[in-house]
């Protein structure tokens, strides 16, 4: 019943998308240590995500998903981005996709809707494991680098 029909218009439109989170996020206050991050890696990242949905969310599996976000959290403690900011990026990648489903989608019949429902639970799931493995992947990073992780703090 998974709304194929709205994941592949997601996918056609990853590259706008990414552009608008990458708008959001440099002028937002709550991930401001993301200026850490080159502009081309954020939109790089969230580009691969939206523009490979169906993928993520029917063809990879937990560890997949485990695999692409411990790497994404090391790689924000290295950059010093706070592991709040971190997940508030995550967050708005969500909320982004969430505001274009909302302009996009017209549901017209029962079924088309539980499509559009089972879609939004598997959407939730995918980046509750995200937001996971992030933080995991960034405290493990923290205790290979103890002089890094004391410097973290002091910010």
């Amino acid at each position: 019943m998974f709304s194929y029909r709205l994941v592949r218009l997601i996918e056609s439109h990853a590259d706008a998308l990414a552009a608008g989170l990458e708008e959001k996020a440099h002028s937002s206050t709550l991930i401001a240590h993301f200026r850490n991050v080159p502009a081309h890696e954020l939109r790089e990242r969230v580009y691969e995500i939206y523009r490979h949905l169906g993928e993520w969310l029917l063809d990879k599996n937990e560890l997949d998903i485990e695999h692409r976000y411990r790497e994404i959290g090391a790689r924000r403690a290295r950059q010093h981005v706070p592991l709040s900011e971190v997940v508030q990026a995550i967050v708005l990648t969500k909320e982004n996709l969430w505001e274009f489903m909302k302009s996009e989608a017209v549901m017209d019949r029962a079924v088309e809707i539980m499509g559009e429902l089972e879609l939004l639970q598997m959407l939730e799931m995918f980046f509750d494991r995200a937001i996971y493995y992030a933080a995991v992947g960034y405290e493990e990073e923290l205790a290979r680098e103890p002089r890094q992780a004391e410097m973290l703090r002091a910010i």
